[in-house]
């Protein structure tokens, strides 16, 4: 579980930037021992703590009907905290984002309606000098306006790692554990070092109660090679406000 603050301010009505911090919460529930074998999973036990700062940039080119919006946010830990486990917050590496967002009012086939993608790459720190673990993140969102105030949505989100190891699996298919962790150092970074490539899937809506918007959103994970298999449940709120001159 995580609870996120993030402030976002315009600079300019083309120009925005955001700073943001999570609290996560996190317990190791397998059914099985947990494979660390760390007393962090093995107690089956809560762990919460701040996670990482992120502070991100976008300007925004375009029109009312289509935006395309160039973006970098670089992400730093908030504090040397933990990353052996299941149970742990994160990994605890700097991070630099490049991307762009693109976007399109559907005015002529359906004028409620609007289509938006974005794609990132993230440059990540190295938590072993040899092993690059970079990453693309993207997704496509379709959004549509059912009332002036009730907006629906449905996601499709993929992470792709560009390096990383491979664990192998208990079948031996395509090859057995720990596979590509096969040192003593791999091993011990392991919880940063993996090829996590996923597909998921995303279902939301947000409802504007005037400065206030209200939001809940649905993640469940499709496919994916060396990541959790399991769902994620979002709710939120938005607070617009104007700050005095």
């Amino acid at each position: 579980m995580s609870a996120l603050a993030e402030v976002d301010y315009s600079v300019t009505d083309r120009f925005a930037v955001t700073v943001g911090l999570p609290y996560v919460f996190a317990k190791y529930t397998g059914a099985m021992p947990p494979p660390s074998r760390l007393p962090v999973d093995a107690c089956g036990c809560w762990h919460s703590e701040f996670q990482d700062f992120s502070f991100a940039g976008r300007f925004r080119l375009g029109s009312d009907v289509w935006a395309v919006t160039p973006l970098v946010a670089y992400g730093q830990p908030s504090h040397d905290y933990p990353f052996q486990g299941e149970a742990v917050v994160g990994k605890n590496l700097t991070e630099v984002r490049v991307g762009v967002s693109a976007g399109l009012k559907l005015v002529t086939l359906l004028p409620k309606a609007s289509i938006q993608g974005t794609y990132t790459y993230a440059f990540v720190e190295k938590a072993i000098e040899e092993i690059t673990i970079d990453r693309s993140n993207a997704s496509v969102d379709f959004g549509y306006a059912l009332t002036d105030r009730l907006y629906l949505r449905a996601s499709g989100i993929l992470q792709r790692t560009h390096g990383g190891l491979r664990a192998g699996s208990v079948s031996g298919d395509p090859f057995p554990l720990p596979g590509e962790l096969n040192t003593p150092a791999r091993m011990a970074q392991r919880d940063r070092l993996l090829k996590t490539n996923y597909w998921h899937l995303a279902a939301g809506a947000s409802f504007s109660a005037g400065p206030v918007d209200l939001f809940a959103g649905y993640t469940k994970y499709v496919w994916g090679t060396d990541t959790h298999n399991g769902q994620a449940f979002t709710v939120g709120t938005t607070w617009y406000f104007e700050l005095g001159s």
